[in-house]
């Protein structure tokens, strides 16, 4: 019969017990109000909000600069002047 050996375990455990002190504690964050989130859509998403903004929006931001909203202003206003 085999007995098992329990010294070499025990040393182990020593060390280890030992050797906790020694790290350093893990850091907390600074504070929850200066954790900021980032999101970054995909393009297939860009894509449904743009075809899902209102013309209000859309005006807002050709107005502003935007030139995929100029863009399309300009179609919807073809658009409209072959409609009649």
């Amino acid at each position: 019969m085999i007995s098992p050996v329990n010294s070499a375990s025990e040393a182990q455990a020593s060390a280890a017990v030992q050797a906790s002190p020694a790290r350093q504690p893990a850091r907390t964050p600074a504070s929850p109000a200066q954790v900021t989130d980032t999101v970054q859509l995909s393009s297939t998403a860009k894509i449904v909000q743009e075809a899902i903004e209102t013309p209000a929006q859309t005006a807002k931001e050709a107005a502003s600069g935007d030139r995929q909203a100029k863009a399309l202003l300009a179609r919807e206003t073809a658009a409209h002047a072959s409609e009649k």
